[in-house]
């Protein structure tokens, strides 16, 4: 099942997307859920099913505007430096625990919308993930178990100002410039790809191929991400982590390259769909 947060003229909202239409589970439900992070939380998919299951949806996808996924994630945990090809282009060295910082939230755009190149920064640079919607929250979740603690599994672009990321040891502001970030299209909940499953993540920028690779070659796989990050933290539905990117980033390309108004960055993930972002220069 596609989950979606999205908007129309009579405001927000969130739904089931399926055949190129959006069935408003917001209205079909009563109200009963807030929005897609409340639906996670009450573990209602099979409501949100049947609410749908043998009716006309209500919008064409193509009439909506598509949100984050989560557009008020309490926690968005990226993992940097998680594939060796990545590591590599960039001159570090292998690390055992995972490399965790975090995004905001109104740092990231939905599927469609404008990814805004700051006016401090040539150097706005694409990175291609796959993100982790968790669905049971829970404190020190065994690796084993983290599995069944994952609501679903979406696109993301985490994009990157760079010369801002290094102004210091911490990445934070190159992280975080607002809407730099597109997280969608929607969600492909987790009952339809099975544990561990083998996913490949494609990035391309104006049509041209710049990353690709396979969740085989992360450093630090999901269940391993879960597990060191609900050790320190717990862990509650609707958090996203964004789990790495692999090589062939723009900033450490020859000559770079960077995205600018105009371009359009594409992230595709095989069973999930495309997340395709215009780039715009922020007014």
């Amino acid at each position: 099942m596609k989950l979606a947060s999205f908007s129309t003229h009579l405001g927000s909202s969130f739904g089931i997307v399926r055949d190129e239409t959006v069935f408003d589970l917001g209205k079909r439900l009563g109200g009963r859920y807030a929005d897609l992070k409340a639906l996670i939380a009450a573990d209602a998919f099979g409501e949100a099913a049947q609410a749908a299951d043998g009716t006309q949806g209500d919008y064409p996808l193509s009439e909506v505007t598509l949100l984050p996924v989560i557009p008020n994630p309490e926690q968005i945990f990226c993992v940097g430096l998680n594939y060796a090809d990545h590591v590599k282009e960039t001159n570090r060295e292998t690390t055992e625990h995972p490399v965790i910082f975090m995004r905001v939230p109104a740092s990231q755009v939905g599927h469609g919308q404008s990814m805004l190149r700051p006016p401090e920064s040539q150097k706005f640079d694409y990175e291609g993930e796959i993100a982790v919607i968790i669905g049971r929250g829970g404190r020190r979740i065994a690796e084993a178990d983290a599995w069944n603690h994952i609501a679903g599994y979406a696109c993301y672009n985490d994009g990157s100002v760079r010369d801002w990321q290094l102004h210091t040891g911490q990445w934070g502001p190159g992280k975080n410039f607002y809407r730099t970030g597109a997280f969608g299209p929607w969600m492909v909940t987790s009952d339809e790809i099975e544990p561990n499953a083998l996913m490949t993540l494609v990035t391309r920028l104006n049509g041209q191929e710049v990353q690709r690779a396979t969740t085989q070659m992360l450093i630090h796989g999901i269940a391993k991400q879960i597990a060191y990050l609900s050790t320190f933290t717990p862990l509650s539905p609707g958090d996203v982590i964004v789990t790495g990117t692999p090589g062939g980033v723009g900033a450490k390309r020859n000559p770079p390259l960077f995205m600018k108004a105009g371009d359009v960055a594409e992230v595709e993930v095989d069973r999930i769909g495309v997340l395709s972002n215009p780039i715009a220069d922020e007014a």
